[in-house]
């Protein structure tokens, strides 16, 4: 019996090519295209089977990760920022694109450091104008924020984790319930990665979304920002994250990290 290919749930963001490099011609695997937020929603729903959910989706269900994969960042990342008029300290609104759970609550907790208190938030599609004409702050995500022109003032947000934590941050990683997937396909989108890292010039080259046609500013991008192991330290980053997120009441619990088998 030929076994049904695994769904897959796959960001539509730049960082996220490299994780899927060659899965589109593997009849294994069917891909699905969305945003981070909807993402999570479908593999919740079971309208796919594996998702590279954002990292606080993560504690709403009982899921287990493929190990060894992630997007992370070990500094600077580009394109999580929280854009600003006039000094950041004097922020009391801020427009959140939502298109990720984790990038909002990460938001959350570091303005509150940042500030010494919290700023009133509000939903927003992501369009910094728009958005910076109805809130002093705006949070853009993604492609939106990787490719906006440079001349708003902003704050990087994995770089002020890094800088306060001292630890790298994850903001999304292939998970889904245990036993979706079996080990040959979990050691399949390792490779994956494995090739993607290989081929990041094509990659860069050949995107057709936002940043089509800059070949040069998405590979730096990928080299440069954005890390895709998960080791023992985005593990501990992780759980630094969920352990702030909670206490802060903006997750329900800090959940224990489950990886599905790759042997």
């Amino acid at each position: 019996m030929v076994s049904a290919p695994v769904r897959l749930g796959v960001v539509s963001y730049l960082n996220a090519e490299p994780l899927v490099f060659g899965l589109e011609r593997d009849p294994a695997f069917v891909l699905v295209r969305d945003l981070p937020s909807r993402i999570a929603s479908m593999l919740s729903a079971g309208a796919v089977d594996l998702g590279m959910i954002p990292s606080a989706a993560y504690a709403d269900g009982e899921y287990a990760i493929v190990p060894g994969v992630a997007i992370a960042s070990r500094g600077p990342v580009r394109s999580v920022r929280v854009y600003h008029r006039g000094a950041l300290g004097d922020v009391r609104t801020v427009a959140l694109d939502t298109s990720s759970r984790t990038s909002v609550v990460l938001a959350r907790i570091l303005l509150r450091e940042m500030l010494g208190r919290d700023p009133v938030y509000v939903a927003a599609e992501p369009d910094l104008d728009v958005m910076l004409a109805q809130a002093e702050a705006a949070l853009m995500i993604g492609d939106p924020a990787l490719y906006h022109p440079a001349d708003v003032p902003s704050v990087d947000l994995g770089e002020e984790w890094t800088r306060r934590t001292g630890l790298p941050f994850v903001y999304a990683f292939w998970a889904g319930p245990a036993g979706a997937i079996d080990p040959p396909a979990v050691v399949r989108l390792q490779d994956a990665l494995r090739e993607g890292l290989r081929s990041l010039p094509a990659i860069a080259a050949s995107y057709n979304g936002l940043g089509a046609g800059q070949g040069a500013l998405n590979e730096s991008y990928l080299r440069a920002n954005i890390h895709y192991g998960f080791g023992e330290d985005e593990r501990a980053g992780l759980r630094e994250f969920y352990r702030r997120a909670h206490e802060m009441g903006l997750l329900p619990k800090v959940p224990e990290l489950r990886f599905h088998a790759d042997r």
